[in-house]
């Protein structure tokens, strides 16, 4: 099962941050240096999850995401359909970043400058999710369940949620082969150099020298949601 809740035995050293939740509250753990990673990762937290959001702030996200999830492992269907995501959001006028999940499909984000309350972020991607699903809807899907889905890739807004998360930039995922959801770049996605799965716990030092961190500087693009709103 998923812990979330810091509770009897974490250490009290590690940083945590007191959330309401319904009929109560709930502690999680802040992960800011390398003893605490170090810490939960020896919990067996094999994939970091994160919010869309940073304390203290914690109602106004700095993150937009969107998931796209195939239903069968098409690494070439998956790439079209993020290529037409990243177009639809610059109309929107929206730069976008993108990732692998170290799955099947991609994380492809938009950084906000915090201004936007977490509900109205949710309900703008859930909107942009079913204008891009309309264009497409034998190939897209926001069905959440997988025998609904019939094959179509699902276009998951749902990370945008209070409390929701998402698998990290740079966490290994709990798979065979150790893939890692790594950063990528439009360009290498057009060029079908990138898969979901193509970074492994094997290749990421030679990734990283090569190319640094590519969401190194994502957080000072935040873009404001109310023009894209409107």
């Amino acid at each position: 099962f998923w812990q979330k809740d810091v509770s009897k035995g974490f250490p009290a050293w590690l940083k945590r941050v007191e959330v309401p939740k319904k009929d109560g509250v709930v502690h999680h753990p802040v992960v800011t240096d390398v003893q605490s990673l170090l810490w939960v990762t020896n919990q067996n937290t094999i994939t970091q999850h994160v919010w869309t959001s940073r304390i203290p702030e914690l109602d106004y996200p700095d993150i937009l995401v969107f998931d796209l999830d195939p239903s069968p492992d098409e690494p070439a269907s998956v790439r079209a359909a993020a290529i037409g995501l990243r177009d639809l959001l610059q109309e929107l006028t929206l730069p976008s970043w993108i990732k692998t999940t170290g799955s099947k499909g991609f994380h492809i984000v938009v950084p906000l400058d915090g201004q936007t309350e977490m509900g109205q972020v949710e309900r703008f991607a859930n909107a942009v999710g079913k204008l891009f699903v309309s264009h497409a809807p034998d190939h897209l899907t926001q069905e959440f369940n997988k025998v609904d889905r019939r094959g179509r890739i699902y276009v998951d807004t749902g990370r945008n949620g209070y409390s929701a998360t998402f698998a990290a930039a740079y966490t290994v995922r709990a798979k065979p082969g150790a893939p890692v959801s790594a950063p990528c770049t439009w360009d290498e996605v057009e060029r079908g150099e990138v898969s979901p799965g193509t970074f492994t716990l094997r290749n990421m030092s030679e990734r990283m020298a090569k190319v640094g961190d590519l969401w190194a500087d994502m957080r000072r693009r935040g873009r404001s949601l109310k023009r894209p709103i409107e």
